[in-house]
């Protein structure tokens, strides 16, 4: 029994390290960023599909709602504390792919809120050329929360199957 709960504790650990490994990447390419670039400026990596631009965003995600800093800060600090205690106090049934969904969100959002506390801004700079569609400049944070996000779905689609083909099974057994 006490096995099974000092392992259980390992996902919480798990929370913990990839949570601060992305806010180290994230923080580090903002700062590369920064040093590099001038404010306003790019850099072609790979022409007519990937850009540096280094721009300041004032908004949420994708420069949205512009001038609601503290909204987002109050609401990433819930979002941050929800998901950890969320993980602390499901860590003996949780998956590891789970956990390792929810640390790219929250390693994400502690990564521009960062930026926020600090600066009054978050710092973007990834300019994606290659899809006409798409306009916006995002930074390695945003990365993380959405494809932890996206991950989120898929892993939530998955267990849904799962489910109904447990319960079909057993429908068919009687």
């Amino acid at each position: 029994m006490q096995e099974m709960r000092g392992n259980s504790w390992l996902k919480v650990v798990w929370l913990a390290v990839i949570s601060i490994v992305c806010v180290v990447l994230d923080q580090l390419t903002k700062l590369l960023c920064v040093k590099n670039i001038a404010l306003g400026d790019s850099i072609t990596v790979i022409p007519g599909v990937l850009d540096l631009t280094y721009i300041q965003n004032r908004g949420a995600a994708f420069g949205s709602l512009t001038g609601a800093r503290w909204v987002f800060m109050i609401a990433s600090v819930v979002m941050i504390a929800l998901i950890t205690c969320y993980v602390i106090s499901n860590r003996k049934t949780m998956s590891y792919p789970m956990v390792i969904t929810l640390s790219l969100i929250v390693g994400g959002g502690i990564g521009n809120m960062i930026d926020r506390i600090a600066l009054g801004y978050v710092i973007d700079f990834v300019d994606v050329k290659f899809l006409p569609f798409w306009k916006w400049i995002f930074n390695v944070a945003d990365s993380f929360v959405c494809v932890g996000a996206f991950l989120l779905v898929i892993i939530f689609i998955a267990e849904e199957y799962k489910n109904k083909r447990k319960n079909n099974d057993v429908t068919t057994d009687l």
